[in-house]
């Protein structure tokens, strides 16, 4: 797991509009994450794991256990979720269930690069994004 506690940096996205409206993002915000160039990082404390993403609004730490759902939020609005975390070897899943449907993006490391892979209930594409470290 040698790609805990580095940073990767945000490179390019394929379909990542797509994504964002079909899940009900308002068209200004969905021009703001387009542009948006966040970073993350995975870090492991014990049998806990905090996931660091840095944007331009600031950095937003989530801390969880593999296989155990909690409450969370996702987006500029801060909207309840719950999510679930799967560390598996070089992948990691979250799985999110909001009142609307759920979406799962799958962390995907290999060396220096990370690629997202991001599906939803409310959308039959198939969206990623990609990081180096």
């Amino acid at each position: 797991m040698s790609f805990l506690g580095k940073n990767y940096s945000f490179v390019s996205h394929e379909n990542f509009d797509g994504f964002l409206k079909a899940v009900g993002v308002p068209d200004d915000k969905v021009q703001l994450l387009l542009q948006s160039k966040p970073s993350q990082k995975l870090v492991q404390n014990g049998d806990s794991y905090t996931y660091i993403n840095n944007t331009e609004t600031g950095p937003k730490e989530t801390t969880f256990k593999s296989g155990v759902e909690f409450d969370d939020t996702i987006g500029v609005d801060n909207t309840p979720i719950k999510s679930k975390y799967v560390v598996d070897g070089n992948k990691v899943t979250q799985t999110i269930v909001t009142d609307k449907g759920t979406a799962t993006f799958v962390r995907e490391y290999n060396g220096d690069d990370l690629v997202v892979t991001i599906t939803s209930s409310l959308w039959d594409g198939v969206a990623k994004r990609i990081y180096k470290a």
